[in-house]
């Protein structure tokens, strides 16, 4: 029996379900601890056990079930997302956006850090979104001149490893800040990756790992890309004057989870009468790029039978417009535009890992080949809605937004399109 397109979605939605499950931050935390036991402290010794991103909270509850001795922990992570975690300190903060209650957790991870002896043991448990998390401006920035910053990156369609090494050079934790201000304690660091080959200097921004470049790094990439007049006067300044990041002792680190474990756990869902194929485990770029690279795989797919061609990564959307959507929602709404005649039933699903999508409420969308109508039913422009950045407006007048809820992980982004 062919399947509905209600069964394709429904379908999606259960491989999306999959891949976050895969994600789950505590199993992978415990996975580690498994093969790498928590060693005794020196007599007076203490955990100092730190964890920031959207996984922060459920990597630390676990964390602690696995270390012996005294412990002060701290958990950062995004608003809606502050599951009480027992022994230990959880705050939010403001998520792309740095804000004051960021900045103020920012200055009590330096103060911990900075608080840690030769006995002690730091533990950083870092996740994707920890660097908008923990915004600890260098000296003479404000966090105003860091929220400038941010938005220019955001809305520039650099990539994540370019934007990170900006950033670096910006900030007091990032680019191996936590191992500065933590000497002479050891750091181990337990990394759940969101960054499509799994660069640990650019997770979070590196907290525990040297930095990615220099200024004079950001300083060409900021050149390059017709952005360095926009900077902030005081950023300018600390970039220009060649400030050098302190360099950084070396870290234990440990990568636990990433996109990659997500994608797999995809394809081993897919039902025995359906024929899964990985087409790419570094779906980057502009969604534009993107939508055509799903277009291809569409065109290139078997009509054997039904047919589940599954992707994994992180991809960017240049800002032209004042709308408001992500990258999953635009390229949902590009890949829908491109199969609006694909001769053969289809559904596809772009998300979020972490259940967010921009500064929206949804994950990403999930489309077919119905979505443009229903759009143009509701008396929406999709072409207008697009060229304004505008793609939450158009998947929710068709109903299809993909909403999960904060999923408490976060390995970057997958999506499916199921064909018969």
């Amino acid at each position: 029996m062919t399947p509905t397109i209600a069964d394709m979605r429904a379908l999606a939605r259960t491989l999306y379900d999959a891949a976050v499950r895969a994600a789950d931050p505590a199993l992978a935390v415990r996975r580690h601890f498994d093969k790498h036991p928590s060693a005794a402290l020196p007599a007076g010794g203490r955990n100092i056990m730190i964890a920031i991103g959207k996984a922060a909270p459920a990597m630390l509850a676990e964390a602690m079930r696995h270390v012996p001795g005294p412990t002060v922990a701290l958990a950062v992570t995004h608003y809606g997302n502050d599951q009480a975690v027992p022994g230990a300190t959880v705050l939010t903060a403001g998520h792309p956006e740095p804000d004051d209650a960021g900045l103020r957790a920012g200055r009590r991870i330096i103060q911990m850090l900075e608080g840690a002896g030769a006995r002690d043991h730091v533990y950083a448990l870092i996740s994707g979104g920890g660097s908008a998390l923990v915004p600890a401006p260098r000296p003479p920035l404000t966090l105003a001149d860091k929220q400038h910053v941010n938005r220019l990156l955001l809305a520039s369609g650099l990539e994540i490893r370019q934007v990170n090494l900006i950033r670096q050079q910006l900030s007091d934790l990032k680019g191996g800040g936590f191992l500065r201000h933590a000497a002479p304690a050891p750091v181990t660091g337990l990394i759940l990756s969101d960054v499509i080959g799994n660069d640990l200097g650019a997770i979070a921004s590196g907290p525990t790992v040297a930095p990615l470049g220099t200024a004079r790094d950001a300083l060409d990439l900021l050149t390059q890309h017709n952005l360095l007049e926009q900077l902030p006067p005081a950023a300018l300044g600390l970039l220009t004057q060649n400030h050098p990041v302190p360099p950084s002792p070396a870290a234990d680190n440990h990568l636990v989870g990433s996109n990659e474990s997500a994608v797999l756990a995809m394809r081993d869902a897919v039902p025995p009468d359906w024929r899964p194929h990985i087409v790419s485990k570094s779906l980057v770029g502009d969604v534009s790029e993107a939508a055509l690279c799903i277009a291809k795989a569409a065109a290139h797919a078997s009509s054997d039978g039904p047919q589940a061609l599954i992707f994994g990564g992180e991809t960017t959307v240049t800002l032209r417009g004042t709308g408001r959507g992500g990258r999953n929602q635009e390229l949902a709404l590009r890949v829908a535009i491109a199969g609006h005649d694909w001769q053969r039933p289809w559904a596809f699903l772009s998300g979020g890992t972490d259940g967010r999508d921009g500064p929206t409420d949804a994950a990403g969308g999930l489309v077919d080949g119905g979505t443009l109508r229903r759009i143009r039913d509701a008396g929406a422009d999709c072409a207008l809605l697009l060229a304004n950045n505008d793609s939450h407006a158009a998947l929710s007048a068709a109903g299809d937004l993909l909403v999960t809820g904060a999923t408490g992980t976060n390995v970057a982004d997958v999506q499916v399109l199921l064909m018969c």
